[in-house]
């Protein structure tokens, strides 16, 4: 009659993730795709190390979706330059990556990955328009 409660608390998260990207600036939009990037990565290692082929493929396939349909999708190659061809060309690497990793099972093309993501991350997190230091560079 009653889910479990790890489902509960599973769509509950999901509720909230919806419900955060909904009022989330462009900028922090861009952090939540990396972030869930990130972690579909983590949960695909799990899952390979668990011989879970399927979890595996489901879990590598949303990286990829978030990668393919999300990060790149958000690019203005048009008006981003140099920047967001770069940026499109590593998010091409990327996803052929973790096909890779799949196809092979390879722990290292999802850690590569998951850096490269991480890197991303922390770079664009120290440019947040709302970061106390960059409010302050931008008002002198």
């Amino acid at each position: 009659m009653f889910g479990t409660a790890k489902k509960s608390a599973q769509e509950y998260a999901n509720v909230g993730m919806q419900t955060g990207a909904i009022a989330a600036s462009p900028h922090k939009l861009i952090a939540i795709l990396l972030e869930g990037a990130m972690v579909a990565i983590l949960k695909a290692r799990k899952h390979m190390q668990a011989e879970d082929t399927a979890e595996k493929g489901r879990a590598i396939n949303h990286a990829i979706s978030i990668i393919d349909s999300g990060l790149r999708c958000s690019l203005n190659l048009k008006e981003g330059g140099e920047i967001a061809s770069n940026l499109s060309a590593l998010y091409s690497y990327m996803t052929q990556k973790l096909s890779e990793a799949h196809r092979h099972n390879d722990q290292r093309m999802l850690q590569e990955v998951y850096k490269l993501l991480s890197d991303l991350k922390t770079t664009w997190d120290s440019i947040d328009p709302k970061h106390p230091k960059y409010a302050t560079a931008m008002e002198t």
